[in-house]
């Protein structure tokens, strides 16, 4: 998984592993509002500011795919469970906005 930084994975990597049902987790931290609009099926839906109270829910056996609106969100929190001790967490470059326009159409943009 190379995405444009070392952490990152694309939308097209995304979709790649979700189509072999490959095990992974998408750990989407966008706010409420946000995922009211759209979100991506089976996706644990954490606003940013509880990940740190659910950081020992999340999987330990598996890549934590973590999704937000354009990648900026994902991005810290990437980082941060990376500095808690979970290399399993990887960036969805461009978010939600990039699966709707690169991947799936049917799911709305905002």
């Amino acid at each position: 998984m190379h995405g444009r930084a070392d952490f990152d994975v694309t939308v097209e990597e995304l979709a790649d592993l979700r189509a072999a049902d490959a095990p992974h987790c998408v750990l989407d931290v966008r706010e409420p509002h946000e995922t009211a609009i759209c979100a991506l099926p089976g996706a644990l839906l954490t606003p940013l500011a509880q990940v740190p109270t659910q950081i020992e829910a999340l999987p330990r056996d598996r890549p934590i795919f973590v999704l937000c609106h354009h990648g900026v969100r994902s991005a810290m929190v990437v980082d941060y469970l990376r500095r808690q001790g979970l290399p399993n967490a990887y960036n969805i470059a461009g978010g939600i906005d990039a699966w709707s326009r690169r991947i799936d159409p049917s799911v709305p943009t905002y």
